[in-house]
């Protein structure tokens, strides 16, 4: 019996170790990542809607994407929307999991696509996203920069 109660207590206090407690502004953040990429899972709203029009991403590498762009519209337009129209079916993101810490909101996922030369693009990105007000102001990027940069000059388009 007292083998069972120290192993009941052990896993209490791991438990309680282990669990994050979220402040409101974390929970709400990343309540907000969530639904969102559940919603781009499911081919609904897009996703950059939540990115400010001043807001900066920078992809990591060494890839000639690897920048930081300088507003929603300059990473669209060089970015999304040019391996948008290298896709035949766009991306599906399965997420990992979601973390958050104060304003940042951290989410490893997994992207499933198909280019429009019927191969198979499939990355993993782990994204730093900066909140304020329900919005994405910043983002540093993590992914396969060698699929990316692949996809982007083996496909031709416009």
């Amino acid at each position: 019996m007292k083998f069972l109660i120290t192993i009941f207590v052990m896993i209490i206090f791991s438990n309680a170790v282990n669990a994050q407690n979220y402040s409101n502004e974390e929970s709400s953040n990343k309540e907000i990542i969530s639904n969102a990429f559940q919603e781009w899972h499911n081919g609904t709203p897009n996703f950059f809607d939540l990115l400010t029009d001043d807001m900066h991403w920078e992809i990591t590498g060494s890839t000639p994407y690897s920048k930081t762009y300088n507003s929603k519209q300059e990473f669209l337009d060089q970015v999304i929307i040019p391996l948008n129209k290298k896709l035949k079916v766009k991306i599906k993101p399965t997420v990992r999991n979601i973390f958050a810490d104060k304003d940042m909101v951290i989410a490893l996922w997994d992207g499933e696509a198909t280019a429009l030369d019927g191969k198979p693009y499939l990355s993993s990105y782990s994204w730093y996203m900066k909140m304020k007000d329900g919005k994405i102001t910043e983002v540093v990027a993590f992914l396969d920069g060698i699929e990316f940069a692949d996809i982007m000059k083996r496909i031709k388009t416009d």
